[in-house]
């Protein structure tokens, strides 16, 4: 096996394990922080879970196989180690890029569901009348005369 082939075993090994062991540990430690974005509904927070799970595996071993090819041949351990260390950082910032991404829409799913209602503006503008609020009265020289109580 030469140089080259042994690399990208070990490209895949380290790409793979860091890939499995961020989203296992994200799955764990996010049901809580799901179960509070969906406001305590327990089923819409796992299927969620899972399908972020499923998400985060296809684009981050998507990333893996896109880069796994090296231009130069490997002669030496330095090389391998060389051409090694910007892979594995692609994969890590990819996985670090992602998760953020995540906690930042979650973070806005959460903050919209908890945010106060407000009730509706009033209905146009102060008309002529104090206290009457109603569309703005109609000016002009065929405009009605206002009406006295």
């Amino acid at each position: 096996m030469n140089a080259t082939v042994l690399m990208y075993l070990v490209y895949l090994t380290l790409s793979v394990g860091l890939t499995v062991w961020t989203a296992r540990t994200l799955s764990r430690n996010g049901e809580v922080f799901l179960r509070d974005v969906f406001g305590g509904e327990e089923r819409i927070a796992e299927a969620t879970n899972r399908l972020l799970v499923v998400g985060f595996y296809l684009a981050n071993l998507g990333f893996v196989a896109l880069n796994l090819q090296v231009s130069a041949s490997v002669r030496s351990t330095q090389h391998a180690i060389e051409a090694l260390a910007p892979k594995l950082g692609g994969v890590a910032l990819l996985l670090g890029i992602v998760h953020f991404a995540n906690v930042v829409v979650l973070t806005q799913v959460r903050r919209n569901r908890t945010a106060p209602v407000r009730p509706p503006a009033p209905y146009g503008v102060p008309g002529p009348h104090a206290g009457h609020w109603g569309p703005p009265a109609p000016t002009g020289p065929h405009a009605p005369a206002p009406r006295t109580p």
